[in-house]
């Protein structure tokens, strides 16, 4: 037999200037709230936090309804927290769809007792705007919203709790958002 020699032949390397994209950085202080659609209850239903929310609020961001940390304690904690109405308007966004998101609310008697208010993002567009999204396929089946707490005044942030491995519950638990105990 006979050996093939191969011969790596060098190409002429051209100069160019380095190209350096920085992804946008997530959502800070100062940020306006993005002017996106989200779905409250059903699909039909549309609104906008960037027109729905004026005065002081929260938006508190999830990566699913009816997950184990989600359901047991990151929501209760608001839903129980006694001094809730003083934070203004409360909203939950999610990656999930209307119905979903609807069903979720109502068995956390959240949407009747603590006046939270459970929206749905299903094509993570809010969440994205943000810059608040994760790769969540492996455990969700798609991106995700990482876990968060906006503290909003007058359409703008005024706090920015975000959980740094995306889904653990400390920076954005009620105690840090709003201090005080439960």
């Amino acid at each position: 037999m006979f050996a093939v020699r191969r011969v790596a032949r060098q190409l002429p390397v051209a100069r160019t200037a380095a190209f350096h994209a920085a992804a946008r950085p997530q959502v800070k202080v100062g940020d306006a709230i993005p002017d996106i659609e989200l779905m409250e209850g059903s699909p039909g239903n549309k609104l906008s936090l960037a027109h729905q929310l004026k005065g002081k609020g929260l938006i508190i961001g999830v990566p699913a309804a009816f997950s184990p940390s989600c359901s047991e304690s990151h929501i209760p904690g608001y839903v129980n927290y006694p001094g809730l109405k003083d934070a203004g308007e409360v909203y939950v966004v999610s990656v999930n769809d209307a119905f979903v998101m609807k069903a979720w609310g109502k068995s956390l008697d959240a949407d009747s007792e603590s006046g939270i208010r459970f929206l749905s993002d299903p094509h993570a567009a809010f969440t994205n705007a943000l810059d608040l999204a994760f790769d969540g396929t492996a455990i969700f089946g798609q991106p995700r919203s990482k876990r968060y707490a906006l503290v909003v005044d007058n359409g703008k942030v005024t706090g920015v709790h975000v959980e740094p491995d995306s889904t653990g519950v400390n920076a954005s638990a009620v105690d840090k958002v709003l201090g005080g105990s439960r």
